[in-house]
């Protein structure tokens, strides 16, 4: 009894060790909450001032992927053949930022586009040609696996003279706070190995080399830089630039995808903000990109507005314009991933209101050879149904292995069209300021030939517009989802950040 007695910890030791939990708790949660509410670094969460063009100054462009009549599958893909006239007509500086750079396929053996060789020899290419020419290429650590398998491709492009900046990603806010504040406070330190290691690789094909158990925790703070855009100069002194929801990735080449092609002042918008994004990722260098000079003459009969909009500017664009809405308006959305509440709870008002709302989702039952769940859009789309009493519809893109991947919304005012595009999926770690984004938001007459194509590539798709057969589109039906349990691990999801959408 004695000897227990003495082993007993004193009420002193007791309260010591009290206080060291509390301590820990307290720096945790401090940890947590600033790196949840700090300040966004430059370039990040912009609305830039809205400007005109002119409207032979835009260019809408997309690739689709669907099947023909007889089973056989059929590529429109126009968007790289942009970005590459866009790098081929550069004269003095490219400045470009691509989230997925590389040609890991994932578990998916199927036969894509090459498409980051393809990016990255026309980039060599335009350098031999011109070796003043400046090009600042800015990426994700993704491509690398987080320091943990250095990618040959980019090396290559560094060694030919090219910036190649891998974003840092600690300046921005934490999506997956309670684990990120963790990893801030002991894990990060530990860096990485270029040598590999004993894990996994997630987005390799089974038997790659492995890599580091480092790479798996720097991934699960689930952050990127998610952007997609390009700018360069011209021989006439003029800019001209791309937003697009499409990577230079060979696993990725065959997705559905959307871009907008401009020239003018708002090029300048996009130089501006990549440029403080590399900046805090530590680059030192310097590309002078020259403002363009506004025209003299009066402004254009039927102009079209334009706006360069980044991470939560974003969603506060597309919710008023959505709040705004009437009945006799609509509103019509084609998106890789819906699962923003505000945006969800934006269109359940919109339609009690008598707005027309329409939604093209990818199903989510793909991912690089790998099969999904479903989440977020199947229980999305069955609680926007269900709770509008059908108001809203709903039709699924036909996916055959590849995803759906365009980000576009597409808002009906009377006679104006507001649109929206860009990298951003429509989810809380796109759009609340968690990952880097970049859209550009359209404002012009319905009417006027752009509104129609815009509304009219929506609409070939809810129409299943083609030749006797074809089918881009599935109703609502083919992936309906009343599965409560797959509801709320949505929603708890959604809510903590501790997912991947």
């Amino acid at each position: 009894m004695e000897s227990l007695l003495e082993e007993e910890p004193s009420p002193r030791r007791r309260f010591q060790k009290r206080w060291l939990w509390w301590a820990f708790l307290a720096w945790w949660a401090a940890v947590a909450g600033w790196n949840v509410t700090k300040p966004m670094p430059p370039g990040t969460n912009v609305s830039a001032q809205q400007v005109s063009a002119e409207a032979g100054d835009v260019q809408f462009v997309y690739d689709l992927t669907t099947s023909s009549p007889d089973g056989k599958t059929v590529r429109e893909q126009r968007i790289f053949d942009e970005v590459f006239d866009i790098i081929d007509q550069a004269q003095s500086f490219v400045v470009t930022d691509f989230f997925l750079l590389n040609d890991m396929m994932g578990a998916d053996d199927g036969v894509y586009r090459p498409l980051s060789r393809q990016l990255a020899d026309r980039l060599l290419a335009r350098k031999a040609a011109k070796p003043d020419l400046a090009i600042l290429l800015i990426t994700d650590p993704i491509n690398d696996v987080y320091g943990g398998m250095p990618s040959p491709l980019l090396n290559e492009l560094r060694a030919a003279g090219i910036d190649v900046i891998n974003t840092d990603l600690n300046p921005l806010r934490d999506s997956n706070a309670l684990y990120s504040a963790l990893w801030r406070m002991f894990l990060q330190w530990w860096g990485n190995s270029p040598e590999g290691g004993s894990m996994t690789n997630p987005f390799a094909p089974p038997g790659s080399p492995p890599i580091t158990f480092r790479s798996w925790l720097a991934l699960a703070n689930f952050k990127a830089n998610h952007r997609k855009v390009i700018v360069a100069d011209r021989a006439d002194g003029t800019l001209t630039g791309m937003v697009t929801s499409a990577n230079p990735h060979d696993g990725s080449s065959s997705h559905s995808n959307v871009g907008l092609r401009f020239s003018g002042p708002l090029a300048q918008e996009v130089v501006n903000s990549e440029m403080a994004v590399a900046r805090f990722s530590g680059w030192k260098g310097h590309i002078y990109a020259p403002s363009p000079t506004e025209s003299a003459t009066t402004q254009p009969a039927d102009p079209v507005q334009l706006q360069f909009l980044t991470e939560q500017a974003i969603r506060d664009h597309l919710i008023e314009a959505i709040d705004t809405t009437r009945n006799g308006d609509a509103v019509s959305l084609a998106t890789f991933y819906l699962a923003d509440r505000k945006v969800v709870q934006s269109l359940l008002n919109a339609a009690s209101r008598g707005v027309k709302v329409r939604l093209i989702l990818d199903p989510n039952k793909d991912a690089f050879g790998r099969q999904k769940d479903g989440v977020p859009n199947r229980p999305v789309a069955a609680e926007l149904v269900r709770r509008s009493n059908e108001k809203i519809q709903v039709r699924w893109y036909r996916t055959h292995g590849e995803q759906f991947h365009t980000k576009l919304a597409l808002v009906t005012h009377g006679d104006r069209l507001i649109a929206s595009l860009g990298s951003a999926n429509l989810t809380r770690r796109n759009l609340g300021n968690y990952n880097l984004e970049a859209n550009v938001a359209i404002e012009l007459r319905a009417a006027s030939p752009l509104g129609i194509e815009l509304v009219g590539y929506f609409d070939r798709l809810w129409h299943n517009d083609g030749p006797p057969g074809t089918s881009f589109t599935a109703a609502f039906g083919a992936w309906k989802d009343d599965d409560s349990g797959r509801y709320w691990r949505y929603r708890l999801m959604e809510a903590t950040g501790l997912s991947t959408f």
